[in-house]
């Protein structure tokens, strides 16, 4: 089986998965799945390997994820780990599209941009008065 290699974007986070044949062992940034905390992250990254049932026993998925938050970080690990697998066994896609579609659609949206002469916010209005 050959190696594959793939990117889940979320933010500014980014994760890079590589799925090999072996036994079902998944390490994020080489720690064991199973030590990843805390436990909502990692039941977030084991949502595809669920769903994969059977397939996901077969493969070895290494993980390498950076920037942003542990939960962007998370959302990027798990599109990558579904991508991985659906790459690898092509039946699979259509399950995870029919579960959620942000396991293989990454979600584009980003922080809005600050604007000139104003407060803080992107939008925030100076406030005004007349008295």
């Amino acid at each position: 089986m050959k190696t594959i290699h793939v990117v889940g974007k979320r933010k500014s986070a980014v994760a890079r998965a590589t799925l090999n044949s072996g036994v079902g062992i998944v390490r994020v940034n080489s720690k064991l799945l199973t030590f990843y905390e805390p436990e909502i992250y990692r039941t977030k990254i084991q949502e595809p390997l669920i769903l994969a049932g059977d397939v996901a026993k077969k493969v070895n998925i290494n993980i390498n994820v950076e920037g942003g938050g542990i939960n962007s970080q998370s959302d990027a690990a798990r599109l990558a780990v579904a991508r991985a697998l659906a790459e690898h066994d092509k039946s699979l896609h259509k399950i995870f599209l029919d579960y959620d579609r942000t396991l293989t659609v990454a979600d584009v949206r980003r922080k809005e941009t600050h604007k000139p002469n104003r407060h803080g916010k992107a939008r925030s209005k100076i406030q005004k008065s007349y008295r």
